[in-house]
């Protein structure tokens, strides 16, 4: 849980994404504090993952704003991604390495310092519950520790910002208390955006949660205060995207 005195590691103003004549996001504003789990909801089609991929810097926006630790995402993006760490709905694993193989790659590829490497290696691999996995080709995993090596690449670098697209898609229920669990432990530490289909996920990780319609952004309150205000999440999904169309 963040307070209001936290500091802002993610920024959006403004951001919109069209193709062509379709509007796919429209004018979404986005502040994400240090120490909070923000869950990004929304029906298919919504523009979650059109919003991720611009916030992640890959795809650019039509128009908008994007500050990363107060860097700018478009003007220097090596510098503000290296910021960030991202793990997409299909997460980028190579099946023919082993654990240590593919970490020790993508440690490389965020330029993780060569003298931290190894620390960097076993500190991503005891947060995700690897440790007694390194040798194992990636290829011979379930899909819930394939699911945790690809948040092991996503933290490789102590990333401020760590944006989760679906994670616990596919895992059975052990496997998703697991991973929920390791959600709330790295937003202690970094903030986390996390876009998910499931509302109960929302309320179990998450101090905040937007919910996205048509493009547009038509919810942001924090957990404690729906509660407060005695709103059901479901009840308040339902009505926001409900449409006849």
């Amino acid at each position: 849980m963040t307070d209001g005195t936290a500091t802002i590691t993610l920024s959006a103003r403004n951001l919109c994404r069209h193709y062509g004549s379709h509007i796919a996001v429209n004018g979404i504003h986005l502040e994400l504090k240090r120490g909070e789990v923000l869950g990004l909801l929304g029906p298919n089609g919504a523009g979650k993952t059109t919003t991720m991929r611009m916030l992640t810097g890959n795809l650019a926006p039509s128009a908008g704003h994007i500050e990363i630790c107060g860097i700018d995402l478009l003007d220097n993006p090596q510098e503000a991604k290296a910021h960030l760490g991202f793990l997409p709905e299909i997460p980028p694993l190579y099946q023919e390495m082993t654990i240590d193989e593919y970490l020790l790659f993508a440690a490389k590829l965020h330029r993780v310092d060569q003298s931290m490497i190894s620390a960097a290696l076993r500190l991503a691999k005891q947060r995700c519950g690897l440790e007694d996995r390194s040798k194992r080709l990636i290829s011979t995993l379930s899909k819930g520790f394939q699911q945790r090596v690809g948040i092991a690449q996503a933290i490789i670098h102590n990333p401020d910002v760590i944006i989760l697209d679906e994670p616990t898609v596919g895992l059975d229920p052990n496997q998703i208390r697991e991973i929920r669990s390791l959600i709330r432990e790295l937003g202690t530490v970094s903030s986390v955006i996390l876009s998910t289909h499931i509302l109960p996920e929302v309320e179990a990780v998450c101090d905040r949660v937007q919910i996205m319609h048509k493009g547009s952004l038509v919810f942001d309150e924090t957990l404690t205060g729906l509660q407060q205000q005695g709103i059901q999440l479901e009840a308040a999904f339902t009505q926001l995207t409900h449409s006849d169309e």
